[in-house]
């Protein structure tokens, strides 16, 4: 589906014909025009456009009506459009901001098309319907967006035009713009070989020059520097391809007894990448697998059945978790759903004194500990396993320098799960798969809604009502407040405001005793329990509760001075909530009198965007898109992702891996 301004519907004209209803199967709406709310609500309808009522539109194909001003989402546009009609007669058209109701841009007219249908810029081409290429393309490019052209370098995308550059002969073309105003005219049906350009942050690159050789250049000295690091990957792959320990036998009774005891039913992305784990675990080389989940679709059930599987062969696991928070959470699910077996769980982490840490370290060497679960602690060098089988590994880009350099030792003699929330661009996803193993869970669990996502200026009012409720059907709140020094006098703040509620507060450096609102708890630990437990029913926070906490009673959070968090930070909180069949709600407020611009409005925009189930892998690239790609694959590769723009570093990587494989 595309939404064309005046000017776009120029770019589709063909023999000076204008599009029209029957030719492109939509309808032009202009200033001036007659038309009554009625019939055009009754149109966008027809079209598949869902009216949500009077509030307002928060993603795209959607429209709302109030009085005579109806607000739409076109699919191709960055921001909603409003229709502001006075009787039967259209009396202005222009974008807005949807968070803060500013006017954008004034727009002459509009063009509409059914909600997800095939783009169109001329007649000519909308006969033919356009590939999957070419739809993903100009969803995502904007005039005036860098390109990366595979054979010509970077340059601007300026439009896509229907041309006769030979006579007798017209073709549709992407314009793309470059150094000295030289323009390149790409046929549409080579639009693979142009990408977005996505480049490293704080770095601007300049437009390449066209007919210099200047990009061959580039590219070959990008070649050179990443084969280099194709090497580095791939000595891993070949050491643990001539590694060789004892395979693990067919499923057992008791496994099955494990895996029929789930009280949810499993997606089929699930019993998929645990049939392909077994697999790795009956071969007789280690495993080196990548299991990548959106929040909440059952990765931990995994990791559950992955060490179950370990320890009936009587070897270890040990499951490596990025806060204490976590570990522990994962410490009591684990023991809960291992409780009908004789297996012995541990955790080891800040929340175990010293003389237990001891006992529990004594008790790993001896064999007499099945499964351990802790945080960097078990990395340690006083850690030491009798027979270790498997490592699974929750969110390893959350561990340092030195966790990663033992990671990658113990990687070559012991099987690995490696588990992410944090989906990664398909791209690079290609490129992995040629040296690791990967799982993909795709599809969320049976009954999930989708988190409705509010996004605004700070209001007590708001908050009161939400929390007031949660509480009514018996929930639990998230209020996240990330700055330690003022956390308490926040909790306050929300007490006072919900009397009734029973608040409690949280963050990550609470090892003495503490005072609750009205609790009196020692520790960290006992904050938690204290919310676990349902005593209390608003837990004021940091990020702490940010990667893989699981409690499907907490289903509404609010997440004070959104503005100041990253996209994929914003999108792990939100993940939090909605882990069961209960409605889930998210409220992003900003201060009062800000105004979100630049990057902080994209985030909260993308985030009241992209509500649907499974929305990871596009808030990943959003994300990619808006901080660049330099963290992604360390920084030293900054520099040459910032040269050539990732897709295409990512593209040469891959060559160079199954050229080396070779």
């Amino acid at each position: 589906m595309v939404g064309n301004t005046k000017d776009e519907v120029q770019n589709a004209k063909y023999k000076n014909e204008t599009p029209s209803e029957t030719s492109l199967g939509g309808f032009s709406i202009s200033q001036n025009q007659k038309i009554t709310p009625s019939e055009l609500s009754q149109r966008l309808t027809a079209f598949g456009y869902e009216l949500i009522g009077v509030g307002n539109v928060h993603q795209q194909g959607q429209f709302s009506k109030r009085g005579g001003v109806i607000d739409l989402w076109l699919e191709r546009y960055r921001a909603p459009a409003r229709v502001d009609l006075i009787g039967d007669k259209i009396e202005i058209i222009y974008l807005f901001n949807s968070l803060i109701q500013e006017k954008l841009k004034r727009l002459k007219s509009l063009y509409i098309v059914p909600y997800k249908s095939t783009p169109t810029f001329a007649p000519k081409w909308a006969k033919k319907q356009i590939g999957k290429v070419e739809r993903l393309f100009l969803s995502e490019i904007e005039r005036g967006n860098l390109v990366v052209h595979i054979d010509y370098g970077i340059g601007r995308f300026v439009s896509v035009e229907y041309r006769e550059l030979v006579k007798g002969s017209g073709k549709t073309y992407l314009i793309l713009e470059y150094a000295k105003g030289d323009k390149l005219y790409v046929p549409i049906e080579q639009i693979e070989r142009v990408t977005k350009y996505i480049g490293s942050p704080g770095r601007k690159p300049n437009l390449s020059y066209l007919g210099t050789g200047a990009w061959e250049r580039t590219k070959a000295r990008v070649k050179e520097s990443i084969v280099n690091v194709a090497r580095e990957l791939l000595s891993l792959y070949a050491k643990r391809e001539t590694a060789d320990r004892p395979n693990y036998g067919a499923d057992t009774p008791w496994q099955k007894q494990l895996e029929e005891s789930f009280e949810f039913q499993e997606t089929d992305d699930q019993e998929r990448a645990m049939e392909e784990i077994k697999e790795d675990l009956q071969r007789d080389k280690p495993m080196d697998r990548l299991l990548i989940g959106d929040v909440g679709f059952g990765k931990t059930e995994i990791a559950i059945r992955a060490a179950f599987k370990v320890v009936q062969d009587s070897r270890q696991a040990a499951i490596l978790i990025p806060t204490t928070i976590l570990a522990e959470q994962h410490y009591y699910l684990f023991k809960e759903r291992l409780s009908a077996f004789p297996v012995e769980v541990e955790m080891l982490s800040r929340f175990r004194d010293e003389r237990e840490q001891k006992r529990i370290l004594e008790e790993l060497r001896i064999g007499k500990v099945d499964v351990v679960i802790g945080t960097h602690r078990l990395l340690s060098s006083d850690v030491v396993f009798k027979n270790l089988g498997v490592l699974i590994i929750d969110e390893e880009h959350r561990f340092g320098v030195a966790a990663k350099e033992r990671l990658k030792k113990l990687r070559v003699s012991v099987d690995v799960l490696s588990m992410s929330a944090t989906p990664i661009p398909r791209t690079l996803h290609m490129a992995l798969t040629k040296i690791r193993d990967v799982s993909t869970l795709a599809s969320a669990p049976p009954g999930r809604k989708p988190i409705e996502t509010f996004v605004g200026e700070h209001d007590e009012n708001k908050i009161r009502d939400c929390i007031v409720r949660e509480l009514e059907r018996g929930g639990q709140v998230y209020y996240v407040y990330n700055n330690i020094s003022g956390i308490a006098g926040k909790a306050l703040q929300v007490q006072n405001l919900v009397p009734r509620a029973k608040v409690v507060y949280a963050h990550g450096q609470m090892d003495r005793k503490v005072s609750g609102v009205k609790y009196q708890v020692s520790s960290l630990e006992g904050v938690m329990e204290e919310f676990y437990s349902g005593k209390a029913n608003v837990l004021v926070c940091t990020t702490i509760i940010g990667s893989g906490l699981d409690m499907p009673n907490v289903n509404t959070i609010i997440i004070e001075n959104a503005q100041k968090f990253g996209l994929s930070n914003l999108y792990q909180l939100r993940g939090r909530v909605g882990r069961s069949e209960r409605q889930a709600y998210a409220y992003l407020f900003y201060p009062k009198g800000y105004v979100p611009e630049g990057d902080a409005l994209e985030r909260l925009a993308t985030m009241a965007q992209a509500q649907e189930l499974g929305a990871g892998f596009k808030i990943a690239k959003k994300d990619l898109e808006i901080r660049g790609a330099g963290n992604l694959l360390g920084v030293a590769q900054s520099g040459n992702i910032a040269l050539v723009g990732f897709e295409l570093y990512i593209q040469l990587l891959s060559q160079a891996v199954e050229q080396l494989k070779k």
